[in-house]
């Protein structure tokens, strides 16, 4: 990390923060567990490039950018991988006497000496972007593809004539194949890409003459390879004997799971094996288990939502529940709220399906309907283990719904989730499942709608405004205009700003983003605060839309208008706004 004191002096120099307003970024910065640097970026006070550029010019070293420069592979393998991935630099250049290094941590002297020491150059040090480098970094990997396809030539070609016991060759036979050096290093090489490449699902699906991977990123899926079909039964074996599932079951699925530990970082991989025509389609979800504990700052909520939120947490008993479709990212809010309320003054129990994260001193249990241990039963059983804060990874049924209401009434803060598509339509739904409007109405504290877009690309961002045929396509689908006049009598917007007027950005596609124009992913949301006016309507059994009208009355920003913000803002596009928000 780079020394904050230089940070500081140059966001002051630079004049991205004033002197009066500095204190109040930092201790903001120190809450989000985030360097300065990097919260400034987010905040959108500074851009990358600018901001490391300053810092290069304080330290008197030259900057470069790595993404505009053609990096030498021989420059790159002086430096072993683990060292540079460790200590934030590469080599990009070099001849016979001195070796050109990038890196973010100039300060770290030994390592350069050791580097020096190693490979007999002498050192010439530059300055790049976090990001410049880590994209620099995955020269480690470029042949990886090609990798694959070699190893998959040789699978064709391993002899399984020689079973060992003949009253179960089948099973002899996947093990024989799964055990074989190719087939190892077909899997091990297909996770380790999926992890460079950000995925969260590995996606292996049989076809009639060949596998296909595809690889979910930014929660879209894209195709990542071809193999041979040969590789199939090698590949599904493998994975089964990693996540200890039959491996000559085919006829029913499976779920299991097994752990990798890549780069000193532990990733869950969950399991799940279906029977198709042409064999069995396994999917792999990775969890990065230490990756949840990145502060409620960074999910990107608007600061008056994000108050409204810390101002519910920090009540001692009542029900939070955050809701939004699968793969919206309620599951990340909740394990945030909790981890930020984890200390050792609070006992946390959670009953989830499945755990996706360990978070130490949390007591943390998994449903296991084979054997009675529903929701309902596991949230019983906490109530009788002295808890302060439960976790309820969801609220199915009448029985789960009434038991989460009541421990919320009887002093316990309750944390669920629930499928609906906004905020609103969440109190209708308890009351659909038999829960007394009276208690709905004292006991629930906020609710969280969400979705998960994708951001610009910061590399290939460029901006535009629509044409009359795009707006008028819009104003069909949307009521621009009265959100724009909500936007502009609450401040959030000026009163010029009209859909004619406004630039949008979008991502062009560049090397960074895989031409995608798009580069990780952000929340949106609405925050439905249950204050007396919603109570009474709760009370009252008012359907969701004459909900949602006072709740906008008092300030409640909607997804589609958080959404919009972000377009405004140039985090996102209009097109990813209209893809999560479309009903």
């Amino acid at each position: 990390m780079l020394n904050q004191t230089l940070v500081q002096e140059v966001v002051l120099d630079n004049k991205i923060v004033e002197r009066a307003a500095l204190p109040e970024m930092i201790r903001k910065a120190e809450a989000a567990q985030t360097p300065l640097e990097q919260y400034l970026i987010d905040q959108h006070l500074t851009t990358e490039a600018d901001l490391h550029q300053a810092i290069a010019k304080k330290l008197n070293l030259p900057f470069i950018d790595l993404e505009q420069n053609v990096i030498d592979p021989a420059a790159v393998q002086l430096i072993p991988e683990n060292v540079a991935q460790k200590h934030h630099l590469v080599g990009f250049a070099k001849d016979d006497a001195v070796l050109k290094i990038a890196t973010t941590n100039p300060e770290d002297l030994q390592t350069l000496e050791f580097i020096r020491r190693t490979t007999g150059l002498e050192i010439a040090l530059h300055y790049t972007t976090p990001s410049s480098l880590h994209n620099a970094l995955t020269v480690y990997h470029q042949d990886i593809r090609a990798e694959f396809q070699d190893l998959a030539k040789t699978v064709s070609h391993i002899d399984l004539s020689a079973s060992g016991q003949p009253e179960s060759s089948e099973q002899n036979q996947l093990k024989k194949l799964a055990s074989e050096l190719p087939i190892i290093k077909i899997v091990d090489t297909l996770l380790q890409y999926a992890i460079i490449e950000g995925a969260s699902d590995i996606h292996i699906e049989p076809t009639e003459q060949e596998v296909i991977v595809r690889y979910r990123i930014d929660g879209i899926l894209q195709d990542a390879m071809n193999l041979p079909l040969d590789t199939r039964d090698g590949i599904i074996a493998r994975i089964k004997v990693l996540s200890n599932l039959k491996i000559d079951e085919k006829r029913l699925p499976q779920d299991g799971r097994f752990k990798i530990l890549e780069k000193g970082e532990k990733i869950s991989f969950r399991v799940s094996a279906l029977p198709v025509y042409d064999g069995e389609k396994v999917v792999l979800r990775l969890l990065h288990e230490g990756s949840q504990a990145i502060g409620l700052e960074k999910l990107g909520w608007q600061p008056e939502a994000l108050e409204v939120v810390q101002r519910n947490i920090k009540k001692p008993h009542g029900l939070i529940l955050v809701t939004g479709p699968t793969g919206s990212g309620k599951t990340t809010t909740l394990y945030t709220i909790v981890q930020q309320l984890n200390t050792a003054k609070v006992n946390i129990c959670t009953i989830e399906d499945p755990i996706e994260y360990r978070m130490p001193r949390i007591n943390q249990s998994q449903v296991n309907p084979k054997i009675g241990f529903s929701f309902a039963a596991g949230l019983r059983a906490l109530l009788r283990q002295d808890p302060d804060i439960i976790m309820v990874g969801e609220i199915r049924d009448e029985e789960t719904a009434e038991i989460a209401i009541n421990a919320a009434m009887t002093g316990h803060l309750v944390l669920s989730t629930l499928h609906t598509n906004d905020a609103a339509t969440t109190l209708p739904r308890l009351a659909d499942m038999q829960v007394p409007a009276f208690l709905i109405a004292s006991t629930t504290n906020i609710v969280i709608a969400q979705r998960l877009v994708r951001k610009i690309c910061s590399k290939c961002i460029t901006t535009y405004t629509l044409d009359a045929q795009a707006i008028a396509e819009l104003k069909k689908q949307f009521a621009i205009e009265e959100m724009f006049a909500d936007l502009q009598r609450s401040g959030r917007i000026t009163a010029d700003q009209t859909i004619e007027k406004m630039n949008f950005s979008k991502g062009q596609g560049c090397a960074h983003c895989h031409n995608s124009g798009y580069k990780g992913r952000i929340g949106i949301y609405e925050v439905l605060e249950i204050t007396p006016a919603i109570s009474a309507l709760i009370l009252q059994n008012a359907g969701k839309d004459a909900i949602n009208a006072v709740a906008r009355e008092h300030g409640m920003v909607t997804i589609l208008e958080d959404g919009f913000m972000k377009v405004q803002q140039g985090i996102t596009t209009i097109e990813e706004v209209l893809r999560v928000t479309k009903e």
